[in-house]
Order: C-alpha cells, then structure tokens, then sequence
C-alpha cells in the first residue's frame, strides 16, 4: 500500500445482499436498451439498476458489462473471509463501515505510523472501531513505516536494528490494542532496506510471539513478489516463506501495476497476479493467503508524461465519466481488465483503467481456483456496487477471524 490513496467519497448506496438467484454477466452491444434486456432476460429494469448499481441516467455503453440476475437454482458458494482497509478516518469512516459491513470479517483502518524510537503516531480511529464492533466486523490495527510523502526504509533501518525502539514498539502496539479494542494486527512494512531482511523477520518473530501470548492474531501485507530473489526495494527484504510460518495470515498486494506516477494500464492485471500467486501458494500455506484487490480507478492524460499522476477515482465515478462522454468500453482479456479513452472539454486525450464485473468475477475465481483463504480490499469508500454483488453471490463471508497457529 506504498500509494497511499487521498480523495473525496463520492456516496452510492450499496445493492443489498440477495440469496437465492443466480447471476450471469452480459456485455453491452450496439443499440442495446435497458427496458428490453430487461424482457429478453425476464427481469424488471429496476432489478438490472439496482444490482449493477447504474447511475442515473440509466444509458448503457457499447461495451458495458451489466449483472443481470436469473431464475437459475442458487450456486453452493465458497467461504471466504473479507478484509478491507479504510483511509477515510473518524466519523467520516462511520457510514462506509456500516454499509459494507454485511461484505466483511475484518476492517482495518489505515494507519499508525511507526517512530524511529517505538513510540506510534495515534489516528482518530475509535468511532470506526465502535462501528465495526456494533456490525459484527472485526477491528484490525495497521501499522506502518511509511506516509504519503515519505518511504519509511529509514524509519525502518533505524528501528529494526535498535532492540530498545522494537520494545517500545511491541509494548505500544499491545497498550494500542487492548485499549481501542483491536482483535488483530497488520504489519505493512514497506521499502525495507534488504540488508535489513533478517532483522525484519526477527521482528516479525517477536512480534507474533508477543500478539499470539495475548490472544490476538497477526497478519503482514506484502509486495508482490513471483520468485524468491526478485529485486528492487519493495521485494528484497520481504521473505515469503518466513511471513507464511509466523504469521497467521498474508495479504498479497496484488495491485499497482498501473501506478498513479506511471503510464496507463490495468491496476490489478490479472496474468501478472496469477504469477505472484503461483510463487506464493508453494511458500505460503492457501489458508493463510488474502487476495488484494483494489477497487479504485485511474484516469491519465494523454500522452503520458513521466511522474505526471494520474487521477485516482472510484469504479462508480469512472462509469459516471464514460456515459458523460459516450465513451465506448474496451476489455483488455489477458489483464481482465476495462478500460476507455475520451476526450475532455479542453480537447486533451484521456484513458481509463477501472473494474468492472467481468475483471471482479475473474479475480473471485481466481480466489476459489488458487483456494485462497479470502480477499483484503484497498480500499474501501470508493463506490463500486457490481463488486459486492458479485462478492455475496461467490462467497459466504466468515464471520469472525481467528489464529492458525
């Protein structure tokens, strides 16, 4: 999570959960018109809106891809345990935690940020814990070494390699979490200096011996790597197999490819996905893995200038833009992913990556095909309606999260 996400929500109520009917996924073609998919498949128009979560005007594109519900017998669904992140912090995180709340086990709001000397930098996060509780969602703590301005590979050094800052780090860490009412914890270490590997794994060694002692569960986030000696900073001192021994769960941060900072192109490619998945499952046990899935969208300007960055803005606001501009969606099928060009008032070319429910039902079977323990989103208050569709109709959400070791 080294992009570290800033925007306003924009508010869409999210479908409610429906049992018992079946979905198929049907993409738009030319002269397509609501009211008469709506016949040909023998559902109500208002049933096609309210699953895929249309924005008004209801106009479909060339391209779209829609939910549409069917009379089929229910499919047995897998179980899965859901996690997502939450940026959006204090009673500004309230309404997003109550509305996804029947879509997740966990919520972890992001994040305190880790001292040189142990000490944590305290984020408003008591009404997002109190929100979660009363819904049935376990609260998880997140800390990190890094902020949106700064890397955190120095913060890191200086910590890992003082056993006194480590201490502090640990003692803070149980005090934060017995006193909020945290029921788990989530390291995110990034850009970790790789002379620094085995003092990070050190750490993580203490780290769980010292949650696990209290009755608490731990988990880490981690790169994605597709071999053991893949090089560059974000990889080299996170070690896949260490972090599937110590830690109760991983979660994979499958996402990122099309950076904010970088060209164009698929955020969560699914082909590259799949090969940090066929590396991690031979390390890491199935059980313990969480898919990353991001639910955001990123609109570039054309031609791409080096570090120029992207707009980052919902799925829902992506679709929004593409009616505007009658926009016809592209899918790219070796990324499952959509995408669009278009082109704004000022004559400046745009394209667009986002997520839809082809690229969302492709990444849920990949969950089920690799036999994943369940799925971490990053992040949550971006609208996305046909994903959580999608999400209730594929999984049965576990309850409650618990150690597996």
């Amino acid at each position: 999570m080294d992009d570290v996400l800033i925007c306003a929500r924009n508010s869409s109520a999210l479908p409610k959960p429906r049992r018992g009917v079946n979905m198929l996924i049907y993409t738009v073609k030319p002269g397509d018109e609501l009211v008469q998919l709506a016949s040909d498949f023998q559902v109500s128009p208002e049933m096609i809106i309210a699953v895929n979560g249309l924005p008004n005007p209801f106009r479909l594109l060339t391209g779209q891809s829609l939910i549409i519900p069917t009379a089929e017998p229910e499919i047995p669904k897998t179980e899965a345990s859901v996690n997502g992140y939450l940026y959006f912090l204090g009673e500004n995180g309230v309404p997003i935690v109550r509305e996804t709340a029947p879509f997740l086990t966990s919520v972890t709001p992001f994040s305190y940020i880790v001292k040189e000397n142990g000490g944590l930098r305290t984020i408003d996060d008591e009404p997002i814990i109190a929100a979660a509780l009363e819904n049935q969602v376990t609260p998880v703590m997140c800390i990190t070494n890094f902020s949106a301005t700064v890397k955190g590979q120095n913060i890191a050094n200086v910590v890992l390699n003082n056993e006194e800052s480590i201490q502090n780090l640990l003692n803070n860490i149980i005090f934060t979490m017995k006193y909020k009412g945290y029921q788990g914890l989530n390291i995110d270490f990034e850009y970790v200096l790789p002379e620094d590997r085995e003092n990070y794994n050190s750490f993580l060694a203490l780290a769980a011996d010292a949650l696990h002692r209290e009755g608490y569960f731990i988990t880490t986030a981690v790169a994605p790597k597709t071999g053991p000696d893949q090089k560059g900073l974000l990889y080299e001192a996170i070690d896949y197999p260490v972090h599937g021994m110590l830690m109760d769960y991983v979660i994979l941060m499958t996402y990122e490819w099309g950076y904010r900072f970088g060209p164009p192109q698929a955020i969560s490619p699914l082909n590259q996905i799949k090969r940090v998945l066929d590396y991690a499952v031979t390390v890491i046990p199935r059980e313990k893995l969480y898919f990353g899935f991001q639910i955001y969208a990123r609109d570039w300007k054309l031609p791409h200038i080096q570090g120029r960055e992207a707009e980052t803005i919902s799925c829902q606001a992506a679709l929004e833009r593409a009616v505007y501009y009658d926009a016809v969606i592209q899918y790219d099928e070796l990324a499952e992913s959509p995408y669009y060009r278009y082109q704004d008032e000022e004559g400046r070319e745009h394209e667009v990556w986002f997520e839809d429910a082809r690229s969302a039902q492709a990444k849920f079977n990949a969950v089920k095909e690799y036999g994943l323990e369940g799925i971490s989103y990053w992040v949550l208050g971006y609208p996305f309606p046909q994903n959580w569709t999608l999400l209730y109709e594929n999984f049965d959400i576990v309850s409650s999260i618990t150690s597996t070791i």
